[in-house]
């Protein structure tokens, strides 16, 4: 009896810990011998935060708004526009910086060796303030015979290094400022029954009209039927199908399939309307 407890209490702990970290959204502007757009470190930074057990925005949905964001960066300042896409894509931190890797000029001795150098500047932006904190900046080297390897190995080496450095400062600083209030969780929607645009809007805008039980929504697709929703919420999956079940969107019903932990599934049918006209009477 006593050992259960123990686990118990154990994985109450574990999942304490994982309610506490925040989540991250990856920007970084890559670039493999100085001008070759590349997502090496991105992709380590997703796959580190993970093993540290905090949720990330989806790299899929970074990548198809890609454009926008770093035009967002060029516009508004680096700080600012962390905090406007961030917000935007339901992130508590941004995860921010630049990398580059470059050939040194001469060969290694008489051999077809080259080395290679990079540096990576990386800071972590909380959301909610614009406020910095934590930042890492490393260099490496490689040495290689072709520049796709070269490059690829010295930004790795630099990458490596600066997240090992800011991932624990990242996570210790949001837990020493942050008081565990306005805890999000992320729910994944799915809507059937959307067989015309309409459905479409009116289920995408009671979402966002709903201010006080979710706090950021982004629509993920939207094909043959059927959208995909990703939202940020105060209050637990069944509560937030509750919600939607007593106040649907505007001429439909909702009609919930399947409910778990972080996802959602329903469906909406048009709401039938009640006939003003009285029958006749003779």
């Amino acid at each position: 009896m006593k050992g259960s407890l123990l686990a118990v209490a154990a994985f109450a702990s574990a999942l304490s810990a994982l309610a506490a970290t925040p989540k991250v959204m990856v920007v970084i502007d890559e670039k493999a011998l100085g001008t070759i757009s590349t997502s090496e470190i991105e992709t380590m930074a997703v796959r580190m935060l993970g093993d540290n057990r905090v949720e990330t925005v989806d790299q899929s949905m970074v990548k198809s708004n890609l454009e926008r964001i770093q035009q967002a960066f060029r516009g508004s300042g680096d700080n600012r526009a962390a905090s406007v896409m961030g917000r935007e894509f339901g992130a508590d931190v941004m995860l921010i910086g630049e990398a580059v890797s470059k050939p040194n000029a001469a060969k290694i001795a008489d051999s077809n060796l080259r080395s290679y150098m990079a540096s990576v500047s990386l800071r972590a932006v909380r959301v909610d303030n614009s406020v910095n904190i934590a930042s890492a900046s490393e260099t490496a080297t490689a040495i290689a015979i072709d520049d796709v390897t070269g490059s690829s190995k010295a930004l790795k080496a630099a990458g490596e290094k600066a997240l090992k450095a800011i991932i624990p400062s990242l996570i210790t600083k949001w837990n020493a400022n942050n008081d565990g209030a306005g805890r999000r969780v992320g729910i994944e929607i799915t809507v059937g029954g959307m067989d015309q645009i309409w459905k479409l809007k009116e289920t995408r805008e009671r979402l966002k009209g709903m201010k006080k039980e979710i706090a950021s929504v982004v629509q993920k697709s939207y094909a043959q039927g059927m959208a995909v929703f990703r939202v940020e919420s105060f209050i637990p999956a069944e509560e937030l199908a509750e919600a939607l079940v007593i106040n649907p969107p505007t001429d439909l019903k909702v009609q919930v399939v399947e409910i778990k932990p972080q996802t959602i599934d329903i469906r909406v049918v048009e709401a039938v309307k009640e006939d003003d006209d009285d029958d006749d009477d003779e």
